[in-house]
């Protein structure tokens, strides 16, 4: 397969986890035979097409501010969709590419490589991370039907759909495609490369016994760990580590250093080195992230896979359940649960399922092998 994958971002040159995914897809693909494409913004330095680890990337704009105020740009997604489509069409009528995959969000993109395929018989693949539906209205506050239209509108167009969870795919099934349609396709995650990352010690770092690490913002439920753990931290002489940045970041020191075990609280910010996160990972006994709204929760299969015993949240907005199975806790996300929960993990309470036997399901070698099925149904339906 010839397949052309759309990203306004791509790495190695600005992390994230969609594009990430592109990446480890992508080169595992490539080692196959395939011949992979990356349309993206040209983060990287030289010429704007280059050959990095097996994939073809090619820059259809210039760098940009990827955020304004906190928030992902509009304006920049509009931008990038705009100089997306010329150069795209006159690959595919060219008959470059027999397939398209683009990551959803942003929307913009999306729609502009369905109009770049119009004329053609080049099928589109999406990857939805999330479905926002009523999360646009705290994102956005005023302009949010502006955001709930742009997605319907993305839903609707005619597509094979992939989501990285079955809440995913149950959430745009209410807003698009049919249930049964959508295929389910998750995140991924290098089990080998997660399991030898150097401990903390080994760069002059300190250890936890507990450990969040994710976005601070009012979903991940960070100020409610503090609470549970400070009721805990004495009885098992615990530390909690805390690994990231965000708009909740302030506030929460401040209530850290209200707590009665506040000396055993450590804000560790945003860590640059993947590989130190991961150590931290291993070096910690538990990992708790009571977060409520997750649309695949990666930093689940990444701490299992480093044998933590991690604890994730009972919500109906988080795909934890999904990642964790009985390989960890979920409980109901309120002090008196989560504390309970803590509790039991640090008194080395085991799950049902070794937590490192559970995260092998999640290595990209699988969710590689996966996409790739989609790929081809989709390329020989069409």
């Amino acid at each position: 397969m010839r397949i052309a994958f759309v990203s306004n971002v791509v790495h190695p040159f600005v992390t994230g986890g969609a594009q990430k995914r592109i990446h480890e897809i992508g080169t595992r693909l490539a080692a196959e035979g395939h011949e992979i494409t990356v349309y993206g913004r040209q983060f990287w330095d030289g010429p704007d097409e280059i050959t990095h680890e097996g994939l073809t990337l090619r820059a259809v704009a210039s760098a940009a501010d990827l955020y304004t105020d906190d928030r992902r740009s509009i304006t920049e997604a509009i931008d990038f969709a705009a100089r997306l489509a010329r150069p795209l069409h006159r690959r595919l009528a060219a008959n470059d590419h027999d397939l398209i995959v683009a990551s959803v969000f942003p929307y913009f993109p999306v729609l502009s490589a369905k109009l770049a395929g119009l004329g053609t018989d080049t099928p589109l693949v999406t990857t939805w991370h999330e479905v926002w539906r009523d999360y646009w209205e705290s994102y956005l506050g005023h302009a949010a039907p502006f955001g709930k239209a742009i997605e319907h509108v993305t839903a609707r167009v005619p597509q094979q759909a992939i989501a990285v969870s079955g809440i995913t795919a149950d959430r745009l099934a209410g807003i698009g495609p049919a249930r049964d349609s959508i295929d389910v396709v998750p995140n991924g995650i290098d089990v080998e490369r997660i399991q030898a990352a150097p401990l903390p010690e080994s760069h002059g770092q300190e250890s936890y016994d507990a450990l969040f690490a994710g976005r601070l913002i009012a979903d991940k439920n960070v100020s409610l760990l503090l609470d549970s753990f400070d009721a805990v931290a004495d009885r098992f002489d615990a530390t909690l580590g805390i690994i990231g940045d965000g708009p909740e970041t302030d506030r929460l020191r401040r209530q850290a250093e209200r707590l009665k075990h506040a000396d055993r609280v450590s804000f560790l910010g945003f860590l640059e080195e993947y590989d130190h996160v991961l150590g931290h990972m291993r070096a910690a006994r538990v990992f708790a992230s009571p977060s409520t709204r997750e649309g695949f929760g990666i930093t689940f299969a990444e701490a299992m896979a480093a044998d933590c015993t991690v604890i994730g949240a009972d919500h109906p907005e988080s795909a934890a359940s999904e990642v964790l199975g009985d390989a960890g806790f979920l409980p109901e996300p309120n002090r008196g649960a989560l504390t309970k929960a803590l509790d039991r993990a640090l008194a080395d309470e085991q799950p049902m399922t070794a937590p490192q036997e559970r995260a092998t399901d999640f290595d990209w070698s699988s969710v590689a092998t996966q996409a790739e099925t989609v790929y081809q149904k989709t390329l020989y339906s069409s």
